[in-house]
């Protein structure tokens, strides 16, 4: 695991002093106080959730479009890119490169970054998950090509996506061509190429399967329907802990094998001697029992937060 060390940008002359979580000593700056992390991707979700809440007070303090701000928004995106891949785990079985799905997922984590305020009761996990996910999914609803259109231009239009959203942060508008061709270090002419590859989209229903078969069509939107309502649940996984605490030992049995081991509900039969519909049924029960006592515990439904996965 990555320890965390006093950031070293922007020094000023000081005295050296021990950083927060070590003997390494570094120098008074114009950030002292914030870690430096060589490697996000391994801090635990305990410490990212820490490392976050410290950094998403500084960044109220910092002018936005200075350096400072910069790192503290870059370091706060590191930090959370697990929100973007656990989220992107329940569309893990659908046509689009998972890189695309992260990717698009990341314009949301950034989106919710920006939106975020300390002031709110609420984990920023939890607030950042439904922007993520509502990312991945308008993806989802555009990624059908009317048109055959090379790999470039369709990946030049979420490097475009992701532009607009930065440079609109940046500049408070919608930024011209030209302001896209800059940060994308492309020309005008590729970005207006970009422009027009977005027109050979149409939108597709995402429950929609590959088949004719009119009960596959059925048992898809059945099943995403389910595995919608029950991923909203386990997404809420910190809320619910006190409520499966109280589940007996079989429900809380069934829960991890199916979202923690993420068995088919016809594993799940097997390993436990029931029948799939006995099984459906006891999940059914199990979740609806979790939705109503979440929306007791609460004067209104909050977004999720995740476990690391």
């Amino acid at each position: 695991m990555s320890t965390p060390r006093t950031r070293s940008t922007a020094p000023t002359t000081g005295t050296a002093t021990p950083g927060p979580a070590g003997p390494a000593a570094v120098r008074h700056h114009a950030l002292d106080g914030l870690p430096e992390i060589d490697r996000p991707t391994e801090v635990s979700t305990a410490e990212a959730q820490t490392l976050s809440t410290a950094l998403f007070t500084r960044l109220e303090a910092l002018e936005e479009g200075t350096p400072e701000y910069a790192y503290v928004r870059n370091t706060l995106v590191e930090l959370n890119l697990s929100l973007v891949k656990f989220a992107a785990r329940r569309f893990r079985n659908r046509a689009e490169p998972t890189e695309d799905i992260i990717q698009v997922g990341t314009i949301g984590l950034i989106k919710a970054i920006d939106r975020f305020e300390t002031s709110r009761d609420v984990e920023f996990s939890a607030f950042a998950l439904p922007t993520i996910v509502g990312e991945m999914k308008r993806f989802f609803r555009d990624t059908s090509w009317a048109v055959q259109v090379p790999r470039r231009l369709q990946e030049l239009r979420i490097d475009l996506a992701k532009a607009v959203d930065t440079l609109e942060q940046r500049l408070g508008r919608r930024p011209t061509r030209a302001e896209l061709a800059a940060h994308l270090h492309v020309s005008e002419e590729s970005v207006a190429e970009g422009e027009q590859a977005s027109n050979g989209y149409v939108a597709r229903s995402l429950d929609t399967p590959s088949g004719d078969d009119e009960s596959a069509v059925t048992a898809g939107a059945r099943r995403l329907g389910e595995e919608e309502r029950a991923f909203e649940l386990i997404d809420a996984l910190e809320s619910l802990k006190p409520l499966i605490a109280g589940l007996d030992a079989r429900d809380r049995q069934i829960l991890s094998l199916r979202f923690g081991e993420e068995l088919t509900q016809s594993q799940i039969g097997e390993r436990l001697g029931l029948s799939q519909m006995h099984i459906s049924r006891l999940l059914a029960r199990v979740l609806g029992e979790l939705r109503t006592g979440l929306l007791e515990d609460t004067d209104e439904p909050q977004p999720p937060s995740p476990q690391e996965s």
